[in-house]
C-alpha cells in the first residue's frame, strides 16, 4: 500500500511513498509463452515461496480455461525461465545457491517429474538449439569433460540419453546451428584474435572462413533461409556495426541489409513460418526497429495504436503465428501481458506485472546529453522526483544517486526501471551515465574504455555529475553513489580516488582488486583471459601490474573516509566473497563506517525476493542516514 511521504515536491502535492517491497515483490502471474500449438498457456507464479512454472488451457479466442496447473516445485530459488519444446515438454534451467552452473531440465506438461538432462556436478549448460522439428531431442552444450570449453551433445527430453555431436577442440567459444539443425558454425578464439569457422554439411570437418583481432567482429546471427549464407552483425573496416548477408565460400560480407551512422545494429528477428527476415533493432535512447516485413510492420503498428504510450514486444509466437503473446510498457509502468489475436486484432489482457504501482505516482526517464573533459560525447538518462521536470528551475538542488551499469561492456537502456523509481521516490535524483566502454555506440567508443578502469572512464561518471551540479540539478554536498557489479567497482573507485565526491556509497559485488578479479575468472572464461588482459590490464608485465594496482580501489583503502555499504553473495563465480571480505575488513580496521550484507544463498547478484527485499530496505535507510531522502524503515 501506498502512503502519504513528508516531502513536498517542486511546489507541489505530497508525495506518495511506496514501500521497498512495493518495487521488488514478485508479480502474481510473469513470463508467459504459447504452445507452439496455441493450445496451453505457461507462466511463473509463486508456489513453496518461489517462482514456479503453471500451465493453463486456452480456447479458441485465447481465453484462459480452467484452473492453471503447476509443473515445477522449487523451493530454494526462482525458476529463471522456461520454454516450450514441442507441444509436450517445457524446459527450464536452474543453478544452485547462485554458482551460475545452470543445469537444463524437462518437465511433462501434463505432469511428472522434472528431468535433469545435465545431471553432472560443477557443469554449466545450455540450449543450442531446441529443434523444433524434432518433439524428442534438443542440442546442448555443456563443460563437464573440460570446465574451460563447451561440447554439443543431443538430448532426449524424455528419457534424458545423451548423444555427442561435436567435442570442443578447445578453443571454440561458441556454436551455431542452421535451419535445419545441423551444427555447421563455431567461433573459435587463441584469446585475442576470433575465427568464423564453417562446413556445408555436418559430416564434414570445420573450416577457418575468417579470422578478426577481438576488436572487430563479424557475429553470425542465423542462416539465410536456403541454408547456404548467414546474417552477420559486422564491424570489420568499420565503426559501428551493420548487417550484412556473408557469403562463407568467400568470406566477405555481401549486400548491405542495414545500418545506421550513429550506433551500432543490435539485432535481427525472423519468421520461422514464413521464412523472411522480420526487423532489425537498434537503441539510441530508445530502442527502434527498421522492418523488412509488412506484416510484422502492421502487427506492431496495430498494437502501438491499441496501446499508446507503450514500448510493445512479442515475446512468444505460436508457430503458425496466428496468436501472440505481447508485453508493453513504458518508463513509468512495469507494463502489461496481451495475448493477440492476428487475424482478428484482438487484444486481450492477460496480467498487469505490478498493478500495486501507481503509474501516475512513477516518474519519466529522460535521456541526456554532455560532454566529458576531453570532449567525448556521453549519453545518459536522469530520473527526477516527482514533480520535478527536466529544464525546470529548481527551488534548491536535489539528492543524487549516480548509479553506473555493470558490464562494464553494455549499457543502460530506457524502461522500467525498480531501483531508480524506488530512489527517486524516496526524493532523490538518479543519474545513469553510458560511461565510454558501454556498448552500441561504435568500436571506438567501446575500445575507449580498453585500460581505463578507474581512469577516464571514472572520469565520464565525474563529470556527468559536475554537469548536473553547473545546472543547479543537484546538490554537490548530497551525492551519493551505488552500482553493481563493474558499477560496484565505480563505487569503490569513486569513495577511494575522490573521496570528497560522495557522501555515500553502495557497492553491490562489486570488484576491489583487479589482480584478484583476473585470478579467480569462472573456468569457461579462461581462454579470453589475454583479451580480458588487453581490456582491463595485463599482470605479466611491470607496467600492466603497476596500472592495475593503481586502478584497485583495495590498495587505496586508506583514502577511503566515506560511508559504505556493501553487499556480496557467498557463491559468486565472478566476484568472489573475497573481494568484498577484503573492503570491509581493511575499512572496517581504519574505522570506516561500513555496513555488511552477506548473503550464503546467492551468487552474482541477491535473486531471491527476500534477499533483494532486504537489500534495498538496507539501502533505503543507509542512504537516508547520509543523504537525507526519505525512509519508511
Amino acid at each position: 500500500m501506498a502512503t502519504e511521504g513528508q516531502q513536498k515536491s517542486n511546489g507541489s502535492s505530497v508525495v506518495k511513498q511506496y514501500a521497498v517491497r512495493d518495487f521488488f515483490r514478485r508479480p502474481d502471474k510473469h513470463g508467459f509463452t504459447l504452445a507452439p500449438d496455441g493450445r496451453h498457456l505457461s507462466f511463473l507464479a509463486r508456489r513453496s515461496g518461489r517462482q514456479n512454472i503453471f500451465v493453463q488451457k486456452i480456447d479458441a479466442d485465447g481465453t484462459p480455461l480452467g484452473e492453471p496447473r503447476p509443473l515445477t516445485d522449487e523451493t530454494e530459488r526462482d525458476v529463471p525461465g522456461h520454454a516450450w519444446k514441442g507441444n509436450d515438454h517445457i524446459l527450464f534451467v536452474k543453478d544452485f545457491g547462485g554458482d551460475e552452473n545452470f543445469h537444463v531440465l524437462s518437465v511433462p506438461v501434463e505432469g511428472g517429474e522434472p528431468r535433469d538432462l545435465t545431471p553432472f556436478g560443477g557443469v554449466k549448460a545450455s540450449i543450442v538449439d531446441d529443434l523444433r522439428d524434432d518433439d524428442r531431442h534438443v542440442l546442448i552444450q555443456m563443460n563437464r569433460r573440460d570446465p574451460q570449453v563447451f561440447d554439443v551433445f543431443r538430448v532426449d527430453v524424455v528419457t534424458g540419453e545423451l548423444t555427442p555431436i561435436a567435442e570442443n577442440p578447445g578453443n571454440v567459444m561458441g556454436w551455431m546451428t542452421d535451419h535445419e539443425g545441423q551444427l555447421r558454425v563455431a567461433i573459435a578464439t587463441d584469446g585475442v584474435n576470433n575465427t568464423l569457422l564453417y562446413r556445408d554439411v555436418e559430416t564434414e570437418p570445420f573450416r577457418a572462413i575468417v579470422t578478426t583481432n577481438f576488436r572487430e567482429s563479424v557475429s553470425p546471427m542465423f542462416f539465410t533461409f536456403d541454408d547456404k549464407r548467414l546474417y552477420v552483425l559486422s564491424n570489420r573496416n568499420r565503426d559501428k556495426a551493420a548487417l550484412f548477408e556473408f557469403d562463407p565460400q568467400t568470406g566477405q560480407e555481401g549486400e548491405l541489409l542495414f545500418e545506421t551512422l550513429h550506433v551500432d545494429v543490435g539485432g535481427l528477428a525472423y519468421s520461422e513460418h514464413r521464412r523472411v527476415l522480420t526487423a532489425a533493432t537498434y537503441v539510441d535512447d530508445r530502442v527502434h526497429r527498421h522492418f523488412f516485413d509488412d506484416w510484422a510492420r502492421d502487427v506492431i503498428a496495430d498494437l502501438e495504436r491499441q496501446l499508446p504510450g507503450q514500448e510493445v514486444n512479442l515475446v512468444s509466437i505460436t508457430r503458425d503465428e496466428s496468436r501472440a503473446i505481447v508485453r508493453a510498457g513504458s518508463d513509468r509502468s512495469a507494463g502489461s501481458v496481451w495475448i493477440y489475436d492476428v487475424a482478428s486484432r484482438r487484444l486481450s489482457q492477460l496480467a498487469e506485472m505490478m498493478p500495486w504501482l501507481d503509474s501516475a505516482d512513477m516518474v519519466p526517464m529522460s535521456p541526456i546529453q554532455f560532454t566529458a573533459r576531453d570532449g567525448l560525447q556521453l549519453n545518459g538518462y536522469l530520473t527526477l522526483p516527482a514533480g520535478f521536470e527536466l529544464g525546470q528551475k529548481l527551488d534548491k538542488p536535489l539528492p543524487l544517486i549516480v548509479n553506473p551499469h555493470g558490464g562494464p561492456w553494455a549499457r543502460d537502456n530506457w524502461g522500467f526501471n525498480v531501483e531508480a523509481q524506488l530512489l527517486a521516490n524516496r526524493g532523490y535524483a538518479v543519474l545513469q551515465v553510458n560511461f565510454r566502454g558501454s556498448t552500441g555506440y561504435g568500436r571506438a567508443f567501446w575500445e575507449a574504455s580498453f585500460g581505463q578502469w578507474g581512469r577516464t572512464m571514472q572520469n565520464d561518471i565525474d563529470d556527468s555529475v559536475d554537469s548536473l551540479v553547473a545546472q543547479g540539478i543537484v546538490d554537490p554536498a548530497r551525492v551519493g553513489i551505488y552500482g553493481a557489479s563493474y558499477g560496484g567497482y565505480a563505487t569503490l573507485a569513486g569513495v577511494a580516488f575522490t573521496p570528497e565526491r560522495y557522501a555515500a556509497a553502495v557497492d553491490y559485488v562489486g570488484v576491489s582488486n583487479l589482480f584478484t578479479l583476473l585470478e579467480s575468472m569462472p573456468p569457461y572464461w579462461k581462454p579470453m583471459l589475454d583479451m580480458m588482459y588487453e581490456m582491463i590490464g595485463n599482470p605479466q608485465t611491470e607496467e600492466g601490474k603497476q596500472a592495475l594496482h593503481d586502478a584497485s580501489p583495495l590498495f587505496f583503502v586508506d583514502r577511503i573516509v566515506t560511508p559504505l555499504l556493501v553487499a556480496q553473495g557467498a557463491n559468486d563465480p565472478r566476484v568472489k566473497q573475497a573481494e568484498s571480505d577484503q573492503i570491509v575488513e581493511a575499512l572496517r580496521a581504519r574505522g570506516v563506517d561500513v555496513k555488511y550484507v552477506l548473503k550464503e544463498n546467492e551468487g552474482h547478484g541477491f535473486h531471491n525476493e527476500e534477499n533483494q527485499i532486504e537489500f534495498y530496505e538496507a539501502m533505503e535507510m543507509f542512504f537516508a542516514e547520509h543523504l537525507g531522502g526519505l525512509s519508511r524503515q
